[in-house]
């Protein structure tokens, strides 16, 4: 379970100081990533196309990781994350990754759950619900 931690430190890491540090090591060639928003990149270098070409677009502030849960092939890690967008958009939100290994010990797939981190009660004012006009925007 250790190394697999480590693995998903160091992809975390990756992102932090923007730079590959070994992607061909930890994910397997027909790898999947998909993000909790929606989209997928299928195969080890498209999730390498995606990591290198996001990082011209946005910088991650923070990728803390709470917890992990191990369950035979897989890992889950609970995590909070924040980054800004070029545009100056902050991007605060709670998550989940579900990682599945292949039998050498490198991920096989990896599927991000989001959270928003704006709650409120909708109950606050009585029985009736009084939800935000802004809709459900997941982050």
């Amino acid at each position: 379970m250790d190394r697999r931690e480590e693995i998903i430190r160091l992809w975390f890491r990756m992102w932090l100081e923007k730079r590959d540090l070994g992607i061909e090591d930890i994910f397997d060639p027909g790898a999947v990533y998909i993000e909790s928003w929606g989209p997928e990149y299928r195969g080890r270098d498209k999730i390498r196309l995606w990591f290198d070409e996001w990082n011209t677009r946005g910088t991650v502030l923070r990728w803390d990781i709470r917890q992990f849960f191990h369950r035979e092939d897989q890992t889950v890690a609970e995590w909070y994350f924040e980054n800004v967008m070029a545009d100056g958009r902050r991007e605060p939100f709670e998550g989940l990754s579900l990682i599945r290994w292949t039998g050498e010990g490198k991920i096989a797939s990896l599927q991000e759950f989001g959270c928003n981190i704006r709650r409120y009660d909708p109950y606050r004012d009585g029985p009736v619900p009084r939800f935000r006009e802004t809709g459900a925007p997941w982050f």
